[in-house]
């Protein structure tokens, strides 16, 4: 029930963000989802897309430090409340989130959030428990 984040290290400068995106538009890769974090000297750019190991691979030989982190989608339905009623079941069971980011496309009705877990295993559980839909990672890459 898990899915793969690629996390690429960025030096906080004009125009690198584009470089990334545009070595990922010549490898044919689509970006599903993405988050951008920053501090004053660097950036880290969270993706998930469609083809993993051709966006490592492209950003590898550009020179761009890449890395992978399993992250967990998660359906929330699209009303109000929907994100307030997965966060409180998790922080019931004391569950760490340690970021989250939206989904760019919905799973039907419902939006589709990523999150990163301190213990996955133990929040999908608690998550499938509660009737919460957990998304598979390759459902997740063809969204």
């Amino acid at each position: 029930m898990r899915a793969e984040q690629i996390s690429v290290f960025l030096e906080n400068k004009a125009g690198r963000l584009a470089e990334v995106t545009a070595i990922l538009a010549e490898a044919n890769v689509n970006i599903r989802a993405l988050a951008l974090a920053d501090t004053s000297d660097f950036g880290v750019l969270r993706l998930i897309v469609n083809d993993n190991a051709k966006a490592v691979e492209a950003l590898k030989n550009r020179g761009f430090t890449v890395g992978k982190t399993d992250v967990v989608a998660v359906e929330v339905e699209d009303k109000p409340g929907g994100l307030h009623r997965i966060l409180d079941i998790l922080n019931e069971a004391e569950v760490n989130v340690e970021y989250m980011y939206a989904f760019v496309n919905q799973s039907g009705s419902n939006a589709v959030m990523i999150f990163r877990f301190d213990n996955i295993d133990n929040a999908v559980n608690i998550l499938e428990k509660n009737n919460v839909k957990v998304i598979n990672g390759s459902e997740v890459y063809t969204l």
